[in-house]
């Protein structure tokens, strides 16, 4: 009975613990990706890494430009994950 409570739980309350990231690359990890309404070309992204840090991003798919161009979440990995997210938009 107590299973089957917590299953209810789960299912009715699911929290970020259980949500599944949406692009990764190394220890970076990107979820909540949104197509900009006023230009298709940009994208905002959250970034999480493995540290902790988090930070929201702004991609423009053109030129690969990313906004703040510095933040906690290390730029290198942030470009790669930026293009996938890129990538992945124009394939889908």
């Amino acid at each position: 009975m107590r299973a089957l409570i917590l299953a209810l739980i789960l299912l009715i309350l699911p929290g970020p613990a259980f949500t599944a990231p949406g692009i990764c690359v190394g220890p970076v990890c990107a979820d909540e990706i949104h197509r900009s309404e006023i230009s298709p070309s940009q994208f905002s992204l959250r970034l999480v890494d493995q540290r902790g840090q988090h930070e929201r991003l702004l991609v423009d798919c053109r030129d690969g430009v990313l906004s703040p161009s510095v933040g906690p979440v290390d730029r290198g990995y942030a470009r790669a994950v930026a293009k996938r997210a890129c990538r992945s938009a124009a394939s889908g």
